[in-house]
C-alpha cells in the first residue's frame, strides 16, 4: 500500500450527502478551497436515476443499491451491555446510505422541523410535570440551542429543497389549513401541499369526523416547478411510486443532487473525492486540534489530507465510529456513567398498519409520494398532559402512500396463505383496495443504550466495528401503546373492512431483522454541558475546537417527526457561525 500525502486545504469534510454538500457550499462561497471525501460512488440524476433503470425494485428494493455495503463495513447489536454484540449482515431495521448524495438520495421527502420544547425537553419536562417525573435511567437534556435560533435556517433550508406545504404558524398569527400546533415560520412554504392521494383523503376526513385537525405534511417533494436560490431547478412530483429507496427520475425529490450539488459543482475551488473511505482524523501532539484526514482511496492507498477545519458530515453511525476511532472527546462508559462519546444513543419506534377496503373503494398504492400525506399532531412532543400517563415523549400520526409493488411486498389479510392459488386470488382482490397509516413516537435517551468500539469484530479496512446497545424502554413502549391506539381509533374510523399489521407494546425488545426507519440518532449529542455532551450549541467539538459534527448523531434525543428536516436547519446554523464568528477568530466559540 502507497501513502500519499495531499497539498493542504482550508476545509475538508468528510461524507456527501444533505450536510456535506451544504456546508461544502457554505464554505466555498466563503472562499475556502474544500474538499469533500465520499466512500461511495459519485451518483447523478443523469445517468444514474433516468428511467427506465430507475425503476427497479429488484436492484433498488431487495438488493439495496444505494445502500451501505455491509460486507465492507457494518455495526454490531445487542440489547444489552451483558449480551454479545453481533454484525449486521442483512440490510434490515435501517437503511444507512452510500454514494454521492447519502440517505438524502434514496430518503421518502417528510421535511418537519422540531418542536421548541423538544429542543429544551429537560426543562421543559422539570416545569410542568417536576424532575421525579423523569424515569430512573432516562439521560435528559436541553440541545444549547433555542427554536428562535435555527428558525431562519429552517426556512432557508426549506426554500433551498422547494418544501411543499402549508403553513399553521406564520410569526405567531395562526394560519387556516395548516399544522394548528407547529412553532411559528418565518413565512409560507415555497410551494403548496402535494395534491392529497385516496389513503390521504380517508385519513383526513376520519380525524376530522374523531375532531382532530388534521394537516397535509411538509414534503421535500415538489408540488409545482420551481428554482432555488442556487439556480437548481426541480419539476412536479407525478406520484410515481418510487421515491423511498429510489433515486428521483424526475428531479422533482429533494436530494443533494437536486437541490445543490449542479451548483456546487461549477465552484473552481471545490473538489468532490468518491471512493475515499475515512479511516480517522489526525490530531497534533496535544490532541488539541485536527490537522488532517486519513483515508484509503479507490487504489487502495493511504492519503494524507493536511486541512485547517475538518466537518464530519457522515451518516449518523459513521460520525460517531470516526470520533471514537480518532480519539476525539471521552468514549462514554456505560457503568460509571462518565463520558460522552456514544453516549445517548436513540432511535424512533414506529408503529404500521395495513388497511383493506371492499372493492369499491380505490387506493392505488402504485401510486405515491415519499413525504407527502395527512397527520395529525395532538399526541405530539409535549402537546398534550402527560401527568397522567406517566410517561415522556409522543409522536405524529400519518396515512402516507409512498408508492408500492410486488417486489417491494404486497400486504394481504390476516390468515392469507403465503403462496399457491388462494395466495394470488387475495393479491388480486385486495392490492388496489390497500392502504397504511403509521404512527410515529419519539425515543428518548438511556443510560443502558450507547455507542462503543467492537472489541471483537473489524471492517475489511481493519478497523474496530461500531457496536450498538439499544433496546426498547418501558417509557417509549407505554408512549407507543398510547400514540398507537389513537391511530387505531382514526383507522377504523376510515371504515376499511379489516386491519392488520405492528404495534409496539410494553415487553417488545428491538428486532434488527424487520425494517424500523432509519432514524437513528445520537451519539455525539449537543448541549450546553460538556460533561454530558459531545459539541457545543455550534455543533462544534468541545474537545478539538477545528472539528465540527452535523447530521442525526447530534441529537440530544430521538424526536416525534422525521429528522432530516432538523439535521438540515443544524447544518446551515452551524455553516452560518462558522462563516461569520469561527473563521475571523477559529477556536472555541463557547467557553466553559
Amino acid at each position: 500500500m502507497a501513502t500519499i500525502k495531499k497539498k493542504p486545504v482550508d476545509a475538508v469534510i468528510v461524507g456527501f450527502g444533505w450536510t456535506g454538500s451544504i456546508m461544502a457550499m457554505e464554505l466555498c462561497s466563503a472562499g475556502l478551497d474544500v474538499v469533500a471525501l465520499e466512500r461511495g460512488d459519485g451518483r447523478d440524476t443523469i445517468p444514474n436515476f433516468a428511467y427506465p433503470q430507475i425503476v427497479d425494485e429488484i436492484k433498488y428494493s431487495a438488493r439495496n443499491a444505494l445502500l451501505q455495503n455491509l460486507a465492507k463495513t457494518t455495526v454490531t447489536t445487542r440489547h444489552t451491555k451483558d449480551d454479545t454484540a453481533l454484525p449486521y449482515r442483512q440490510i434490515g431495521s435501517f437503511k444507512p446510505g452510500e454514494g454521492v448524495g447519502g440517505a438524502g438520495t434514496h430518503w421518502s421527502g417528510v421535511q418537519s422541523r422540531v418542536m421548541p420544547d423538544e429542543l429544551r425537553l429537560h426543562s421543559r419536562v422539570k416545569e410542568r410535570y417536576g424532575e421525579k417525573f423523569i424515569p430512573e435511567g432516562m439521560q435528559l437534556q436541553d440541545w444549547g440551542v433555542t427554536y428562535d435560533e435555527l428558525e431562519p435556517h429552517f426556512d432557508r433550508w426549506e426554500y433551498v429543497c422547494g418544501t411543499s406545504g402549508r403553513a399553521g404558524n406564520i410569526k405567531g398569527k395562526p394560519q387556516e389549513g395548516g399544522n394548528p400546533f407547529e412553532a411559528y415560520r418565518s413565512r409560507e412554504f415555497p410551494l403548496p401541499p402535494l395534491p392529497d392521494h385516496p389513503t390521504g383523503r380517508l385519513f383526513a376526513k376520519a380525524a376530522r369526523e374523531l375532531g382532530y385537525k388534521p394537516f397535509a405534511l411538509p414534503a421535500g417533494n415538489a408540488s409545482g416547478a420551481y428554482t432555488n436560490e442556487y439556480g437548481c431547478q426541480f419539476g412536479p412530483c407525478n406520484f410515481c411510486g418510487f421515491c423511498s429507496d429510489y433515486g428521483c427520475l424526475n428531479y422533482s425529490k429533494a436530494s443533494p443532487q437536486t437541490a445543490i450539488i449542479p451548483a456546487l459543482l461549477r465552484k473552481r475551488n471545490f473538489e468532490l473525492r468518491v471512493n475515499s473511505h475515512v479511516l480517522r482524523v489526525e490530531l497534533d501532539k496535544d490532541g488539541k486540534q485536527a490537522t488532517s484526514v486519513t483515508y484509503i482511496d479507490a487504489q487502495g492507498n493511504e492519503v494524507f489530507q493536511p486541512a485547517n477545519l475538518v466537518v464530519l458530515g457522515a451518516f449518523q453511525l459513521h460520525n460517531i465510529r470516526l470520533m471514537l476511532s480518532s480519539k476525539i472527546g471521552k468514549p462514554y462508559n456505560v457503568d460509571s456513567g462518565e463520558g460522552t462519546v456514544g453516549r445517548n444513543f436513540c432511535y424512533q419506534v414506529l408503529n404500521s398498519v395495513n388497511m383493506f377496503w371492499d372493492k369499491d373503494v380505490y387506493i392505488n398504492p402504485f401510486m405515491g409520494a415519499g413525504g407527502g400525506g395527512q397527520a395529525v399532531e395532538e399526541f405530539n412532543a409535549d402537546n398534550f398532559d402527560h401527568g397522567p400517563l406517566g410517561f415522556i415523549g409522543g409522536g405524529i400520526i400519518w396515512g402516507r402512500q409512498t408508492g408500492n409493488g410486488p417486489v417491494r411486498g404486497i400486504p394481504l389479510p390476516k390468515g392469507t396463505p403465503k403462496w399457491g392459488s388462494e395466495w394470488k386470488q387475495a393479491v388480486a382482490d385486495n392490492f388496489l383496495h390497500t392502504g397504511r397509516i403509521e404512527s410515529q413516537i419519539s425515543n428518548m435517551a438511556y443510560r443502558g443504550c450507547f455507542a462503543d468500539l467492537d472489541p471483537t469484530y473489524k471492517d475489511a479496512y481493519g478497523e474496530p466495528l461500531l457496536r450498538i446497545t439499544l433496546d426498547w424502554q418501558d417509557n417509549d413502549l407505554r408512549a407507543s401503546e398510547y400514540v398507537a391506539g389513537k391511530m387505531m381509533e382514526i383507522g377504523k374510523q376510515m371504515n376499511p373492512k379489516s386491519i392488520s399489521g405492528r404495534i409496539l407494546k410494553p415487553g417488545a425488545h428491538w428486532d434488527t431483522r424487520a425494517y424500523q426507519s432509519t432514524h437513528v440518532n445520537g451519539g455525539t449529542s449537543m448541549g450546553a454541558d460538556p460533561k454530558t455532551s459531545v459539541v457545543n450549541k455550534y455543533l462544534q467539538s468541545w474537545d478539538v475546537s477545528n472539528v465540527f459534527v452535523l447530521g442525526a448523531s447530534v441529537f440530544a434525543h430521538g424526536i416525534g417527526y422525521n429528522p432530516t428536516g432538523l439535521v438540515g436547519g443544524l447544518a446551515y446554523w452551524a455553516a452560518a457561525n462558522i462563516r461569520e464568528r469561527y473563521l475571523k477568530n477559529p477556536g472555541p466559540m463557547v467557553q466553559v
